[in-house]
């Protein structure tokens, strides 16, 4: 008789065994939250504010483009995310039912590399709005007191300030994120309606100083195209190649969120308020450039481009009130989309790294430690390497993954999991595979991540590279069904 290894504590974490019923208590409005969070970036704004007014391109198509790449987005996301709801359990855990039990351990840290990483470099931007509030707060106290020769001393390209401000940022996240999942639930639900409030504010000054005028450069900008001719619908699949490029990131590990979803009516009706959340952001994020770019000319400010970042716009700004409240918002996002996009999804990848080693509170540390030094040396070291290329390489793996995941689910275990063998080391158990690894996934893994990551390195196909995520998908999940056939 075969010795019991159920519940081993090297698998076993109070964050990685399936979540209490009664408290999945996150309902279609905190998904919809959720979904606002990630996309009230800097990064975001800046995204579609570009594409409608920069590139020349026709809003029309563009509008068409980012609902495609939402509406694209929903549906991915509800495939991987259905099975985490339904068991209550986190990506990496769910991952083991594909690679192996031991195998998800180390494939799932790929994920954790880029989200610590991209933590650290999201922890630089967010202590930039910081160091921008501190110098406007000594200004207004004695504007002399920027010259002094101890705050101009510099290290790896920092001042003091900065240094502070990163340091006050990092002390600031690990407090906020290391709390219970139901404290980060009210940061979610908090970021993601403050700043639609604030953006609609914001946009209510600007119609008040412009009324007509905004109204008639927005209409200019939405005129639809006679005609969809070919070059039509090469800017529409660039622009939901962007869009679902954008999104991509948090589609792997969305089953970290959805396993706190109460149904999945929930939690398909939350993923289809992405589409929402567009449309909202979108036209906010036009409306804002606009305005601000028609209140510039009028100031007699000479831009050589309409300013498409929120900080380059409120640095722009000659009123220092205004900007204050700005940046408060803007922190208030970047901080909601560090939390959704880099650190949920690493504290799980790391928890499951060290299961009997890591609570919260540890694996907190450890990233917000990480954080730190990324973002200290992003702008002497990291923003010069090149290294993004690597992190982009290493995100090439997560298309093929989620490919294999959802044909090993739905068409090869038809969506039969066995609960006890996803914390067991039984030889004999379901996930134990070869020593803790499926072979055959490895195989199919590495196979469609070499499709997947010559988009990055080969200069001839960089073209597709919007698409990288979809071509390893679809190889991965191909490759997988073949190879799993008996």
């Amino acid at each position: 008789m075969s010795k019991n290894f159920n519940n081993h504590k090297s698998l076993t974490n109070w964050e990685l065994v399936s979540i209490n019923p009664n408290q999945k208590n996150w309902t279609w409005k905190t998904l919809f939250n959720l979904w606002a969070n990630n996309i009230q970036s800097l990064m975001g704004f800046s995204l579609i504010a570009s594409l409608f007014l920069v590139y020349n391109l026709n809003a029309w198509i563009v509008f068409l483009g980012t609902i495609l790449g939402g509406f694209f987005t929903v549906l991915m996301t509800n495939l991987i995310s259905l099975p985490s709801q339904k068991m209550g359990i986190p990506f990496v855990v769910f991952l083991r039912t594909s690679i192996g039990i031991y195998g998800a351990r180390y494939i799932g840290m790929f994920r954790g590399f880029v989200a610590i990483f991209m933590f650290g470099i999201q922890t630089f931007f967010i202590a930039k709005s910081v160091s921008f509030l501190i110098r406007i707060i000594i200004f207004y106290i004695d504007k002399n007191l920027m010259n002094n020769e101890f705050l101009n001393q510099f290290f790896l390209s920092l001042n003091i300030i900065d240094w502070f401000s990163l340091l006050i940022t990092s002390i600031i996240q690990y407090y906020l994120f290391t709390r219970s999942i139901g404290f980060l639930k009210k940061i979610i639900n908090f970021s993601g309606i403050i700043v639609y409030l604030s953006m609609a504010f914001f946009l209510f000054l600007i119609f008040l100083n412009l009324k007509n005028e905004l109204l008639v450069s927005f209409y200019s900008v939405f005129i639809f195209p006679q005609n969809l001719g070919l070059d039509n619908l090469i800017t529409l699949a660039t622009v939901f190649g962007s869009m679902f490029a954008y999104f991509s990131i948090i589609i792997i590990n969305f089953g970290d969120y959805s396993r706190n979803v109460n149904s999945e009516k929930d939690l398909i009706k939350g993923n289809y308020s992405l589409l929402l959340n567009i449309i909202l952001f979108s036209l906010m994020a036009v409306l804002i450039t606009v305005g601000m770019d028609i209140i510039f000319n009028k100031q007699f400010i000479q831009l050589d481009r309409i300013l498409t970042n929120p900080n380059d716009i409120i640095g722009t700004l000659d009123l220092t009130n205004i900007t204050l409240v700005v940046l408060v918002f803007i922190l208030i996002a970047s901080i909601g989309t560090n939390l959704i996009a880099n650190y949920i999804p690493s504290s799980y990848s790391l928890i499951n790294f060290f299961p009997n080693k890591l609570t919260i509170k540890s694996s907190g540390f450890i990233i917000c430690f990480l954080g730190f030094f990324i973002s200290g040396v992003w702008v002497a070291f990291i923003s010069k390497m090149g290294i993004l290329s690597i992190i982009d390489t290493i995100g090439a793996f997560l298309g093929p993954l989620f490919g294999i995941m959802i044909v090993d689910y739905y068409f090869i275990k038809k969506k039969i999991i066995v609960p006890k063998d996803l914390y067991s080391a039984d030889p004999e158990g379901e996930y134990f595979y070869t020593d803790g690894w499926s072979l055959k996934t490895l195989y199919a893994l590495f196979i469609a991540f070499i499709f997947s990551a010559v988009t990055i390195w080969n200069q001839e196909f960089r073209i597709f590279q919007p698409y990288s995520w979809i071509i390893g998908a679809f190889i991965g999940g191909l490759l997988q069904f073949l190879l799993s056939k008996k």
